[in-house]
């Protein structure tokens, strides 16, 4: 049952914690300190400081008990003794004011003051602890009378211990201070692995000295090994692909060549056709299988790229406008990549409408380029098929467009994931047609 208590209690706070793994671990260094202060200073320091309290409390009823006896013997040597207890009395009249006890809520001293008061000392009838913070007042009911009796205050609660607070707090502090240099020296090693894996996840190559405990070295000696493998093989795909790309395209231009030089006739013009696609279709593989692992991030305007995108597909005579263009800084990317993946949104939106309207939108977060088309577009359960590669949707879209390879989304797929960021497809609100945004991660 308690387990449930705390389990549901932790839960409804969950929105309040700190989602870092700095910020969680520094809640559990300092909850505990905070808590165990808490503990000591109102439950020990506290409960030792009502017992003095009530000591001397005691103590000084032992006082107004003798004087008391002396007043009710004799008058004329009840002020000598007064004097010599350093206690101040009068007698009341009986129509006197309500008679209560009064003290600040703050004054937790004054509670035991009172209850010792009242409990040790018979006949008391009020005791004000208000009137003057440097006195007692204490009104007690006699054989002759009310009397009211003042006392200083020091005389009946020991001073607070400021001195033990103080250093409690300070040496809190200071553990707590070194705490956070020693917890921020074992988090730092994981603060940059995690920076140097997402940098690698966009394609760059950021230098990394293991350090840290044993469990974080060996983190990332594995990430090292890892990032080492995948280079190697990025590596080895690169210079095959480059092999294949030469062996595949020297017996294609001999076979064009050949053609040439035959009579030109339909099967010959068929055969030469025949031979643009194969060029084409190897050129589409090379750049899928290829990517955009050749090209270093560097330094680029997004806008310059979007512009200049825009100039080439309207000196193709494509119907392409752009509709908003916010202002942005240079952001790292691969700029031949982009713009690979980008002709190929575009190029798909030329294919199947009338009109294409792109937008660049940037945020402190990410950059997004939105290409919207007036076509059919791509039915909502298609799209997630459609990002995939070898996945040709043209018929459905329209069918009387001839298709490629089923490789122009799959790449701009996976441009965007180098780039830290993804494609997203969905229903243009404003032409009709297919929304494609484009986000890379700044």
């Amino acid at each position: 049952m308690i387990q449930g208590y705390l389990a549901r209690m932790i839960l409804s706070l969950k929105p309040y914690l700190p989602r870092s793994l700095f910020g969680r671990a520094a809640l559990i260094l300092i909850a505990p300190v905070i808590t165990l202060q808490f503990i000591v200073s109102i439950v020990f320091i506290q409960r030792h400081y009502d017992r003095v309290t009530q000591q001397l409390t005691s103590a000084v009823v032992l006082d107004l008990r003798v004087l008391l006896a002396q007043l009710a013997d004799d008058d004329a040597k009840a002020a000598p003794l007064a004097d010599g207890l350093q206690i101040q009395y009068q007698f009341l009249p009986p129509d006197s004011t309500a008679l209560i006890d009064l003290r600040d809520f703050w004054d937790l001293a004054g509670r035991s003051v009172v209850s010792t008061l009242h409990n040790s000392l018979k006949g008391t009838l009020a005791v004000d602890l208000t009137r003057d913070p440097t006195k007692v007042h204490v009104t007690v009911q006699t054989d002759r009378g009310l009397i009211g009796f003042d006392m200083d205050r020091a005389r009946f609660s020991a001073a607070n211990p400021h001195q033990l607070l103080v250093l409690m707090a300070f040496a809190g502090l200071l553990m707590t201070v070194i705490a956070f240099v020693f917890l921020r020296n074992q988090l730092t090693p994981i603060t940059r692995l995690a920076t140097v894996a997402t940098a690698f996840g966009r394609g760059e190559h950021l230098p990394y000295a293991t350090r840290g405990a044993t469990e974080v070295r060996a983190a990332g000696q594995a990430f090292l090994a890892m990032r080492a493998r995948i280079e190697r093989q990025i590596e080895s795909r690169t210079l095959m692909l480059s092999g294949i790309s030469h062996d595949l395209r020297s017996p294609l231009t001999r076979l064009k060549l050949g053609l040439t030089l035959l009579p030109q006739d339909d099967d010959t013009a068929a055969l030469l056709g025949d031979i643009d696609d194969m060029e084409r279709l190897l050129e589409e593989f090379l750049s899928f299988i290829r990517g955009d692992s050749t090209e270093d991030p560097v330094p680029c305007d997004p806008a310059a790229l979007l512009q200049s995108l825009v100039a080439n597909m309207l000196r193709a005579g494509n119907a392409v406008r752009i509709v908003t263009m916010q202002d942005c800084q240079t952001v790292m990317m691969r700029p031949f990549a982009v713009t690979r993946a980008l002709e190929n949104l575009v190029s798909n939106a030329v294919r199947f409408g009338t009109l294409v309207e792109l937008s660049m939108i940037a945020t402190p977060e990410s950059l997004r380029y939105i290409v919207e088309d007036n076509g059919p577009g791509i039915p909502e359960p298609d799209r997630a098929q459609a990002l995939e590669p070898f996945q040709r949707l043209d018929a459905a879209r329209n069918p009387n467009h001839g298709g490629g390879v089923g490789l122009g989304l799959a790449i701009a797929t996976d441009i965007a994931r180098s780039h830290g960021g993804a494609l997203t497809l969905s229903q243009s609100p404003r032409l009709g047609g297919l929304h494609a945004e484009l986000r890379i991660a700044r």
